[in-house]
């Protein structure tokens, strides 16, 4: 008998032969199941066949058409479920809104509608918006902008004119102390009429002096006056202005509140949360904007309100990459961190998970080959998939071996990092006046280094420079952006070594040294849109990532002897 769900998709083909998944999938870093890759596959047919509704992914029959303004490309998420029935199918779903909609036919619903027209959400965003329409209509005002200017150019006139005083006095009483000396000394001969020539010009000068200082007080009466008229009428406008500010402040706090308060998430069980209560031990107390709208949560929230049990997960991107993110058509993404490990965090409390990767230590059994070694410094060859220094949850790294294997080094060992993902050559202080000279020719940019990548695709043109700057990504760290407005430099250089199949082997050759920077200027499609090999965040996991640190030039921090290592990459 079918199954009534409108929600639940059967699968087209017999699933016989797949093994169901042990353990639930760890959301954050996962290879999907085998059925979870048949349920994507599955919704992407649906998504290119489908005529119920319109959006623009800019996709055309499976393939990206370009990169239209208006297209905007989105997550898509398949949750593997069970239901009461012991039927196994899949829950599908996507993160924000398509088709300018929340509700699709066969796409779980959102956790909260805040597009529902009579909601509460669009009522108060409208007084909102209200409020916004004439603050900036306040801030257009004309005489807003001419009281700012004319009060400047008071200000600058009284404080010109003040000072021009100033020196008038200084002048006076220069010229005043030269009369009364020179009276002085006449008036030393004792006649009567040399003292009552002296006491003359003191009183004469008196009145010099005390009509200066009221000609200052005056000016400073006249400039007060002027420029508090203009200040208290500027001070008036701003104050509308910084009132109508704060009433949005306080209206848009209360909303949000009240918006985090309908997103209620269940679990396992059957313990319900709001987003406010999920968020408030986070360092931030406060839920991200679009926390809660992401497609894994909503998968979830639909499964356990419908008692279907989940059994694995994955989520694809589905058309043209954004402007600042690596995304590419119908590949697996982890869940984010800032907005999703909190909710799914309470949401799979008690589920039986695959083991979290980054709890393993990846470095257990391999070994840093010591390519050169003297009383100041060393160079080392470091394995994929090993720390440089410390991280958060493993301490074995390059730092605490090199550090076991010399305990009386005095300089800091590390002078530069490289990824955990990334192997080849590094250079470790061992001294302090070593540590410190070794650093500054990084900081000055003197090291020549060169990284050898395997690039997934062809890579038509035989060398350039790729400029696209970088920041890291608030919501997904560790992943970085490309962002033209707030994102630091970052400059590679490239060149083709070799062209194998659909691979290209090149070398790399940073100028700047940004987190990531070689990872995200292969991948992201305003730069060489094709990941490096291996790419397990920007691209697709594989044995390692392949990139290695191949090539090392430098001075000696002591000798001053110029230095060259070339170890070739192992892949």
């Amino acid at each position: 008998m079918p199954i009534s769900d409108p929600c639940f998709t059967s699968f087209t083909q017999s699933i016989n032969s797949y093994a169901l998944p042990e353990r639930f999938t760890f959301p954050f870093y996962y290879e999907p199941h085998p059925l979870c890759e048949l349920a994507a596959s599955q919704l992407q047919r649906h998504l290119t066949s489908q005529t119920d509704w319109q959006h623009n992914f800019g996709v055309e029959q499976d393939v990206i058409v370009g990169s239209n303004e208006k297209a905007i490309g989105k997550m898509f998420g398949v949750l593997l479920v069970q239901h009461s029935s012991g039927e196994i199918g899949y829950l599908s779903a996507f993160s924000g809104k398509v088709a300018d909609s929340n509700h699709l036919p066969g796409f779980v619903p959102p956790v909260f509608d805040m597009l529902e027209e009579d909601g509460f959400f669009k009522t108060e965003l409208a007084e909102i918006t209200e409020i916004n329409a004439t603050i900036k209509l306040q801030q257009a005002n004309p005489q807003l902008v001419e009281l700012t200017t004319t009060l400047q150019t008071e200000i600058k006139s009284s404080q010109d004119q003040l000072e021009a005083q100033r020196q008038v006095m200084i002048e006076g009483r220069k010229s005043r102390k030269e009369q009364r000396s020179t009276a002085d000394n006449k008036a030393q001969d004792g006649t009567q009429e040399s003292q009552i020539a002296l006491e003359q010009l003191i009183i004469q000068l008196s009145k010099e002096s005390i009509k200066e200082k009221n000609t200052l007080r005056d000016l400073k009466i006249f400039w007060d006056e002027n420029v508090n008229n203009i200040q208290h009428q500027l001070d008036r406008l701003n104050t509308e202005l910084s009132q109508l500010k704060t009433t949005r402040k306080n209206l848009s706090n209360a909303l949000q509140k009240k918006l985090f308060q309908q997103y209620k998430f269940l679990n396992t069980h059957g313990i319900e949360k709001d987003l406010n209560d999920i968020f408030k031990d986070t360092p931030n107390h406060i839920p991200p904007a679009g926390s809660g709208e992401c497609a894994a949560p909503k998968l979830l929230q639909y499964a356990f309100a419908h008692e279907l049990t989940p059994l694995a997960l994955a989520e694809f991107w589905w058309g043209v990459a954004p402007k600042s993110e690596i995304r590419q058509h119908k590949k697996f993404y982890a869940s984010c961190q800032s907005k999703c490990q909190p909710i799914l965090g309470h949401m799979l409390e008690g589920i039986e998970m695959d083991e979290n990767p980054l709890l393993i230590n990846p470095a257990e059994g391999k070994d840093i080959e010591i390519i050169y070694e003297d009383e100041f410094m060393l160079i080392v060859n470091k394995p994929a998939d090993f720390l440089s220094v410390p991280g958060k949850n493993i301490q074995d790294s390059v730092y605490t071996r090199i550090q076991q294997r010399y305990p009386n080094a005095t300089g800091g060992l590390i002078v530069h990092r490289l990824d955990m993902a990334t192997s080849g050559l590094m250079v470790l202080g061992l001294t302090k006046k070593a540590h410190k000279r070794l650093q500054k020719q990084f900081i000055n940019r003197t090291v020549e280094k060169r990284y050898t990548a395997l690039i997934d695709g062809v890579l038509t043109q035989n060398e350039g420079m790729i400029t696209l700057p970088l920041r890291g990504d608030l919501y997904d760290r560790p992943r970085q952006l490309v962002c033209f407005e707030h994102g630091k430099p970052a400059e590679t250089t490239y060149q083709v070594l070799k062209r194998n199949g659909e691979r290209t082997k090149v070398h790399l050759y940073p100028k700047t040294g940004r987190t990531h920077q070689l990872r995200v200027h292969c991948a992201h499609h305003l730069g060489l849109n094709m990941p490096i090999m291996g790419d397990d965040l920007y691209g697709k996991k594989a044995d390692r990532l392949h990139l290695h640190a191949g090539y090392l030039s430098l001075t000696h921090p002591m000798t001053k002897e110029p230095m060259e290592f070339n170890v070739e990459a192992e892949f």
